[in-house]
């Protein structure tokens, strides 16, 4: 087993590829950051079920992909902002919406994982983790 040095980045990758490659679900180590991460994603339409298994250190997180009713995936791209290198932070008056309203931009917040949407309603800003569409 390999050291993640980016978890964030390590699960919008596998969700990526594994929808690239047409997966109806995908595994990965679990955190309480990443469980909150598919959460907002399950909220907003790009997963669905969302489950843990195993105990302990192997406990893993499971996500359910969604397609179209043409098989097409709805997770279309993603792009990490904010990285362990370079940590990028936006008021609220710099979160706007992605590719016209059709992605989502995942923030960290005080009020914990919000999308671009949730964070301009409740008036915050935060650490800019990534986006998706």
């Amino acid at each position: 087993m390999s050291v993640i040095t980016d978890p964030i980045g390590d699960l919008i990758i596998r969700l990526k590829n594994a929808t690239a490659v047409n997966k109806k679900r995908v595994e990965m180590p679990f955190s309480k950051m990443k469980l909150a991460i598919a959460l907002s994603l399950k909220k907003c339409g790009y997963l669905g079920e969302i489950s843990e298994t195993g105990t302990g250190t192997s406990k893993m997180l499971v996500c359910e992909l969604l397609y179209s009713e043409a098989g097409d995936p709805k997770i279309n791209g993603v792009k990490r902002i904010s990285k362990p290198g370079r940590r990028l932070y936006a008021g609220v008056s710099k979160v706007h919406p992605v590719k016209y309203g059709k992605g989502v931009m995942v923030l960290t917040t005080p009020k914990g994982i919000l999308t671009d949407a949730e964070a301009r309603k409740d008036r915050v800003g935060g650490e800019t983790l990534f986006t998706i569409w």
